[in-house]
């Protein structure tokens, strides 16, 4: 009944449950080894918030708010473990239904790649594997030979979403996931070696790769699957070019290895600038580069300050303009943008790690990530709080200073891992009233920053950065494990006459010399003791609270020998004492260590040498030495129970005892103990240790037979009466030492190294259980008592997806009905517990782990692991509005351990939905039953933490869109999330174009324009959009809001942001596409000017001077006439730029332009030129058609349902919604429209005439229940219907939500 973990047969191999090599049902129980550079830094942060990385051959999935540990995701394989090199969440996607049967509906897929070239796609939540990914099976190659993944990312396209993904030195591509898993498209970029890839955040369809040489590839999925590329060059230094030639003659790695392990410390990353679209951001290691996609070329090169390490990775604020690099040095550099310029000033350097408590040299940063996830809270927050600012002020454009204020107050986050594997947690405040009031001042202008350098290139904010939280798992590879099993005779510390209970504990040596000891209850290292300065190679428990391990290394002078070192440790006072001094090296290295039971004598086992017997008193003395040629000992374990026995008893384990039982008698001041051994010729016996005296035991011999004969005894239990032995041959012997019973069986398989008693408790019936581990680090659970056990052996149970080091059984086991727990120390330097159960035939069957009382000093407030139907439920309850005292639990609320089994009696729990005002819609009483249903939940307190409770409690109040942006938050839809918080603007700027009141300002501001009231929305002159360059934008709209611009102030501003960057380019190129920015923001006296530049001799000059002649037209007539002077006559080449549009634009046909730019696939440059010169239902129709093209094009259906809504194609808003089934969202838009518009009404109202009849301004009841939607293009039935469904929905979640079972993690 082998069951052994092989690799996946095909590269679209699925398996859901416990998946793939049952990798899956294993992880809740198990602490990960430390990363180390054969990860790759790899490590993705969600945005619900959870941090995966890799170590090891596994990933590592936490929860950095509250710093625990939520699972651990191994990666099986049949060979050797492989290191994983690459992780990415996957962004949320859009429930189809509330099943979410769906591989594209899972809330939580991760995808991870390793060495060995596999990806998996696991769910994180389900700790399932869904599907397999191979490229070498695609490609028919030997495993492994095609090289190792190198990075993973996640593209959009119409079907869903798409796995890119860089395989060996130079391989990109792109899978299909979810229906059927194959390979969709592969680009080979050789000779280059591809570093790096990374999705556009403005463009979900668009990515872009890296390579170590600077090569650039741009790919766009289309909407048929076809891809379009594009190829760029990014210029890297003279010196990271040498570099590389040099570490490529040195490369040690196989040919088609991956950059991370070709080249680990030369690293090219990139990222895309959140705040700016086409902008890139690019480090090689000594360098640091901003590279704009639209003009192929490098905006500006910073190169890498004096006395840092290299770069490693670069990171950008999602709300502010800062970077984030991390060097190799373990430094974090804080980048800002200069003002006016694509040029980043370094503002501040920070240690990721502290010098102070750590050890020298301090362990490497691997990596570090900031969490995009908090900013959309912070926005929310913000946007609640200059709400009655937003709506009072229509002026977009503010004062240079107040882009400063931005940064006031603000926090970001980061995480970083390190390679002794902690995971620390940072805040990063941005203060300014810390900094001298006389950085504020003087702020230059464009025309005379030359003259003030150094007063820009000053921030005026102090960085703050401080410590949060960390996490301490595995610091180093294990060694060794240590259970602690004590008899009766071994007592609580300090001392009394109580028997020390078992408690849940192991003990872990470790490579780098320290201790480790876990709470396998919290899966959690409780406690970690730096003891050695080598290897910990032999480790035991002393009773349940002292522990003795021991290390020795080489004597490095002539006589040679070993400097052994044995070191008693406290687990209560943390102190640690050596015995055992010696002044000399010693001729032989210690072997093994062997503690009793009682933790009273210890055997030390030398290599070549006597064995020494200690009494482990307060100050521990040496007993006697035997000079016996020993292969192995063991001490007794406490003996198995009787019927007749107390249940304290079963622990008892004296041959006085044994001999005492039949009458009760039993005499603690005789008390003995007894340890079994084999000597080299295969001889057994077994020695009784009773006070300073050793004598033999003379047990009842076997017969002659019994003795090998062709091997050494290699490993031994003993448990009175039993005595069972293992051979290099791989044979099982085992012995009463009572009766002289014997016997034996052949296990067929390698050499036998451990072999470990099951614990055993009154009523087992079994009492000859084994794990026997083999030489070949695999290992077998035999049942001695069975009349066949090699027949009834269960061969690798819960098969652990790694090659195994050491084992044993825990000891905590009190009940027969309780399942027998194994750790395991992994040769992926993890440690496991693997439990197996025993059924009725006697054969063991294994499961997943399930400890009695999963401890946890804080619970998960993470409601995306809730089951789908709750998860829905927590979804909706937030939409609607809850008191934030729901979320307030105390003691007397808390459940007991069975709170997600028994559902309690509930009292009126509708008292805590909030009062609204808002019309009903869908069924009213689906809120109470709902509540009903989270309320264990609740009770938990698992729903929101402190911080997300008080952040909720302050918006609840602020409106429908500020529930419903909180809501989208906390599971991660940033889309939707933004969405809401622009819905007002979007639906007020609607509303104020489409009065006549608005068009009549538009017309008369159109015929009189006023420089000081004019709207930027007017032609003005070149001068006064200058000086407006220097005005930034208000904090309402920075950030991740700007990637929802539709205003026309905004769009002008970010296009007018970015003229200056391309000042200083050349090329005929460049030229022509600033003149293409110029003439859509308006600025026709700069364009002509850089037309009229273009040199006579050049190909394109009687072109450009055609245009300037018919562009300076539209400015004046003396700069006409200028042009006309400048330019010769008889063009009649042909023009392959954008002209077309600009002609237009100079005799005032700015809608026929739009619609050229659009057809020519321009919708950026249309919505700017519309900007500029339109208003109106003209620019509502660019919008408009914008909006059918994000939609359908870009499949991002929240940015095309901003743009439909500032359009005011309302209709076409919710007709989408309705299409992506999306009835919840629905009937909330209709929420916030109602809300939204009911408060715009009720602010015109005092502006109107007085003279109208008010008489009917009183709503009737009927009135205030019925839904107010701003459009006339929509019909009550269509409402009426957004409602029932809405309805219907309901019903169905409460259903569904009634038939799952609560679970909380």
């Amino acid at each position: 009944m082998a069951s052994s973990a092989a690799p996946p047969a095909s590269p679209s191999s699925r398996s859901h449950g416990n998946a793939a090599g049952a990798g899956g049902s294993a992880t809740a129980m198990m602490l990960p080894g430390p990363p180390g550079r054969g990860n790759g830094g790899c490590i993705d942060l969600s945005p619900t918030g959870l941090l995966a990385h890799g170590a090891g051959s596994s990933v590592v999935v936490t929860d950095p708010r509250s710093m625990q540990l939520l699972c651990v995701l191994p990666m099986p394989s049949a060979a050797l473990a492989s290191f994983v090199t690459a992780v990415r969440w996957a962004p949320p996607a859009a429930p189809s239904s509330l099943a979410g049967d769906d591989d594209d509906c899972r809330p939580l897929r991760l995808a991870a790649g390793d060495r060995h070239g596999r990806i998996a796609v696991w769910d994180a939540r389900a700790r399932a594997v869904l599907c397999w990914l191979n490229l070498d099976e695609v490609r028919s190659v030997a495993p492994g030979s095609g090289g190792g993944v190198q990075d993973l990312c996640w593209v959009h396209h119409a079907a869903g979403w798409l796995l890119a993904s860089i395989h060996g030195p130079s391989l990109l591509c792109i899978w299909e996931t979810s229906n059927n898993p194959r390979v969709l498209w592969m680009f080979d970029a050789a000779p280059e070696y591809l570093s790096c890839v990374r999705r556009d955040p403005f463009d979900a369809r668009h990515l872009c790769a890296i390579g170590l040489r600077g090569f650039l590839l741009s790919a766009i999925v289309r909407h048929d699957s076809d891809i379009s590329l594009q190829e760029h060059r990014v210029a890297c230094g003279a010196g990271d070019v040498t570099e590389l030639q040099r570490l490529e003659k040195e490369m040690a790695a196989p040919a088609p290895a991956p950059a991370l392990a070709a080249f680990p410390l030369f690293a090219a990353r990139l990222c895309f600038s959140p705040l700016w679209r086409q902008i890139l951001f690019v480090t090689f290691p000594r360098e640091l580069i901003v590279f704009d996609l639209s003009y192929s070329t490098a905006l500006s090169v910073t190169p890498l300050p004096r006395g840092f390490g290299k770069f490693s990775d670069v990171m950008a604020d999602p709300d502010l303009d800062l970077l984030y690099c991390t060097h190799t040095d373990g430094k974090l550099s804080i980048w800002r943008r200069k003002e006016g310029e694509q040029v980043h000033l370094l503002c501040a350097v920070e240690e990721l790690m502290p010098s102070i408590g750590t050890v020298v040299p301090p362990p490497a940063v691997l990596a570090a990530t900031i969490w995009q996830s908090e900013s959309i809270f912070r926005n929310i927050d913000k946007q609640c709080q200059d709400l009655a600012q937003t709506q009072s002020s229509y002026s977009f454009i503010t004062d240079t200073n107040s882009d400063q204020n931005v940064c006031q107050g603000t926090m970001t986050y980061l995480t970083s891992i390190s390679e002794d594997g902690k995971i620390w947690s940072w805040l990063l405040t941005f203060d300014k009233s810390a900094y001298p009031k006389k950085a504020n001042l003087g702020r230059p202008s464009h025309s005379n920053a030359a003259s003030a350098t150094t007063c820009s290139n000053r921030p005026d904010f102090t960085i703050k950065i401080n410590l949060m939280g960390q996490l301490h798992l595995l610091s180093s590879t294990v060694t060794t494990l240590a259970v602690p099993a004590p008899s009766l005779l071994a007592t609580v510390a300090r001392g009394g006459n109580n028997p020390a209970p078992a408690v849940p504990l192991v003990a872990l040596g470790t490579q780098n010399g320290t201790i480790e000891v876990v709470d396998v209850v919290a899966n959690a290292v409780s406690v970690s003791f730096s003891v050695h300065s080598s290897t910990v190679r032999g480790l035991r428990w002393l009773g349940n609270s002292r522990l003795v391990s021991f290390s020795y290394n080489q004597a490095n002078d002539k006589t040679g020998g070993y400097n052994n070192k044995l070191v008693i440790t406290c687990l209560r006072s943390g102190l640690n004492r050596t015995f055992r001094v010696l002044q000399k090296p010693e001729r032989a290295p210690i072997r093994a260590l062997r503690a009793s039971s009682s933790g009273r004598y210890l055997l030390i086992l030398f290599r070549d040498a006597p064995v020494e017997v200690w009494a482990m008193t307060k100050n521990p003395m040496m007993l006697r030495s035997l000079a016996l040629p020993f292969t192995v000992l063991e001490w007794t374990l406490p003996a198995a129970p009787r019927p007749g026995q107390n249940a304290s008893s079963k622990q008892s384990s004296t041959s006085k005892e044994r001999s005492s039982e039949a009458s009760g008698a039993e005499n603690s001041d005789e008390t003995c103990e007894s340890f079994a051994f084999a000597l080299v010729n295969g001889a057994l016996g077994v020695f009784e240790v009773h006070g300073r005296r050793i004598r033999d035991f003379r047990p009842k011999w076997p017969s002659s037979s019994f003795a090998s004969s062709d091997g050494l005894v290699t490993a031994m239990a003993y448990r009175l009466p039993h005595v069972v032995m293992g051979d290099r041959s791989g044979n099982i012997r085992w012995w009463d030492v009572t009766t002289g019973l014997s016997s034996s069986f052949s296990t067929h398989r390698e050499g036998i190294r451990r072999i470990k008693f099951s614990p055993v408790v009154h009523g087992d019936r079994s009492r000859g259980r084994i794990a026997v581990l083999f030489y070949d680090n695999t290992f077998s659970i035999f049942d001695l008592d069975s009349p066949d056990p090699l027949a009834n052996a269960l061969l690798q149970p819960q098969s652990p997806g790694t090659l195994v080091l050491e084992l044993d059984w825990l000891s905590t086991r009190t009940k027969k009905d309780e399942p027998l727990v194994l750790c395991i120390a992994g040769a992926d330097s993890s440690f496991r517990l693997i439990e197996v159960n025993i059924d009725a035939k006697g054969s063991s069957v294994s499961k997943p782990v399930a400890m009695k009382e999963r401890f946890r000093p804080m619970p998960f407030c993470l409601p995306v692991l809730f089951p789908t139907a709750h998860a829905s439920a927590v979804r909706m309850i937030l939409q609607l509005g809850v008191k934030p005292s729901w979320f307030e639990c105390n003691n007397s609320d808390k459940l007991g351990r069975d709170s997600f089994k028994v559902a309690p009696a509930f009292g009126d729990l509708r008292s805590y939905m909030i009062e609204t005002t808002l019309p009903p819609i869908g069924d009213t009483v689906v809120a109470e039953l709902l509540l009903k249903v989270l309320e264990p939940y609740r009770k938990e307190g698992c729903i929101l933490d402190d911080g997300r409770a008080r952040l909720y409690s302050a918006i609840v109040n602020k409106g429908t869109y500020a529930r419903f942006a909180f809501a989208a938050a906390i599971f991660g839809d940033v889309q939707e999330a933004l969405f809401w918080l622009q819905l007002p603007q979007a639906l007020r700027h609607f509303l104020d174009k489409s009065t006549t009141r608005s068009r009549e300002k538009i017309s008369q501001s159109n015929l009189h324009p006023d420089p000081e009231q004019g709207s930027p929305l007017n032609r003005i002159s070149s001068r006064e959009r200058s000086a407006s360059g220097k005005l930034i934008k208000n904090a309402v709209n920075y950030g991740q809001l700007s990637s929802m611009a539709f205003k026309q102030e905004q769009l002008w501003f970010n296009a007018n942001e970015r003229i200056p960057w391309h000042d200083k380019l050349d090329g005929e190129e460049a030229l022509q596409k600033r003149v293409h920015e110029l003439v859509s923001l308006g600025n026709l006296e700069t364009a002509v000017s850089l037309l009229l530049s273009t040199p006579p001799e050049g190909s394109n000059f009687y072109p450009n001077a055609l245009r300037a002649v018919v562009l300076s037209s539209a400015v004046s007539q003396s700069l006409h006439e200028l042009a006309v002077k400048v330019v010769a006559a008889n063009m009649v080449r042909t023009d392959k730029s954008l002209s077309g549009t600009h002609l237009l634009c100079a005799v005032g046909r700015y809608q026929e332009a739009c619609s050229q730019l659009q057809d020519a696939g321009c919708w950026n440059d249309a919505a700017t030129l519309a900007a500029s010169h339109l208003h109106g239902s003209d620019y509502a129709r660019v919008l408009q058609r914008w909006a059918d093209y994000v939609l359908r094009g870009e499949q991002n259906m929240w940015r095309a349902l901003i743009l439909y809504v500032a359009a005011g194609a309302l209709p076409e808003a919710l007709d989408t919604l309705r299409k992506n089934q999306r009835p919840d969202t629905a009937a909330m838009f209709l929420l916030a429209c109602h809300e939204i518009y009911s408060q715009i009404a009720a602010e015109s109202e005092p502006t109107e005439d007085t003279t109208e009849d008010t008489s009917g301004s009183e709503p009737t009841p009927e009135q205030t229940k019925k839904l107010r939607f701003p459009s006339k293009n929509v019909a009550e039935e269509d409402l009426i219907a957004v409602s029932e469904v809405f309805g219907q929905y309901q019903q169905k979640l409460v259903h569904l939500c009634m038939d799952t079972e609560p679970n909380a993690d």
